[in-house]
């Protein structure tokens, strides 16, 4: 029997953000400031956060609940339209076992006074290690996140 499998998934998730374009896209592009909503549940351990925000720049997170797994989050930037797009692939691992590839899509699209940002992604999950439902869910999770900092002004903007 094969235990090797790749699942493939797509979804998109789209944000009315009350922000121009310029400061949803440095919400992404500033390392100080994504480091700030970035982040996984606060009781979650972390390691130093690190974004090269160039096409080939490469951004690096790792944490978990103090039990374990280590999630390991580690990108490479593919391509950089300045406040309209940003492309990037990554590799998520639990402790030392990839368990999917994806690649992102945010595109920042002006909405009235605000930003329309949609968030498109597009995984393989391996060895049924993660899943399209969990996957989405820390989406949302993460663009609350976000949403929040910026209603709040959490992000020095």
């Amino acid at each position: 029997m094969n235990r090797h499998s790749a699942d493939h998934a797509t979804f998109t998730v789209e944000r009315t953000l009350p922000v121009a374009p310029a400061e949803a896209f440095r919400a992404w592009a500033d390392p100080a400031v994504k480091e700030l909503w970035f982040r996984g549940p606060d009781e979650w351990s972390r390691s130093d956060y690190e974004l090269d925000f160039r096409i080939g720049g490469h951004e690096h997170v790792a944490g978990g609940p103090p039990e374990g797994p280590l999630h390991v989050y580690d990108a490479r930037i593919e391509d950089i339209v300045p406040n309209e797009r940003i492309v990037y692939t990554y590799d998520m691992y639990l402790d030392e076992q990839r368990i999917s590839v994806s690649v992102s899509t945010v595109e920042f699209r002006p909405e009235g006074r605000g930003t329309r940002l949609i968030f498109t992604e597009q995984d393989v999950f391996l060895d049924g290690a993660d899943s399209r439902g969990s996957r989405e869910s820390g989406t949302r999770d993460l663009l609350d996140q976000l949403e929040a900092a910026l209603i709040h002004s959490d992000m020095g903007m």
